[in-house]
């Protein structure tokens, strides 16, 4: 008859080790592929890395301005908080990010940075670049005056697309300096 040695026995329970694993691994691939939660699962599993990564992508946003006469490129944030004009310009929330009126303001002396600390050079026709991500437009300066601190109209919406900086007159806290700029192609001549 047939002798089964040492070598065998464990040449048979590799075998037999084999055909189960086998058989485990087509039995968990019919399952993967008829079980709907688990295909659900994987879609959005894969819809959460595209959601990642348009996250990613917002928050690389460009947002800067930038004036050449007075040497000025800085980024802008939402909000004029003590907390956002100390790190970068502010962005009145009120006022548009694109068209109409866009209104900024920043320091000007007196913290670490001050962004606005040249803006009483700038005369009229000077050009200011203010860019939002893929919104880029060059706007030319029609005014720069002192108003009160409470006159806010100058920060309405306009139809015209312009641009207004606002930021402290030295040793009179009761006023402001506003500079005004609409944009370049609706300069009127």
């Amino acid at each position: 008859m047939f002798k089964l040695t040492k070598t065998g026995i464990n040449f048979f329970k590799f075998l037999i080790f084999i055909i189960l694993f086998i058989l485990i691994q087509l039995f968990m691939y019919q399952y993967s592929k008829q079980n709907p939660i688990k295909s659900e699962i994987n879609e959005n599993m894969m819809k959460n890395e595209v959601i990642l990564n348009e996250k990613t992508i917002e928050k690389t946003e460009i947002w800067q301005l930038q004036i050449d006469k007075i040497g000025l490129l800085a980024n802008i944030s939402e909000g004029t908080t003590k907390d956002v004009l100390n790190k970068n310009i502010g962005h009145f929330t009120q006022t548009s990010k694109e068209y109409g009126n866009i209104g900024l303001a920043a320091h000007n002396r007196g913290y670490e940075i001050n962004y606005f600390e040249k803006l009483k050079l700038l005369k009229e026709g000077d050009e200011i670049k203010y860019i939002y991500n893929n919104y880029e437009k060059i706007y030319v300066v029609t005014k720069n005056i002192i108003i009160k601190d409470t006159d806010w109209e100058h920060l309405e919406d306009t139809e015209k697309n312009q641009i207004t900086l606002i930021t402290c007159v030295e040793n009179e806290p009761e006023y402001r300096r506003c500079v005004k700029a609409i944009e370049k192609e609706e300069e009127i001549y």
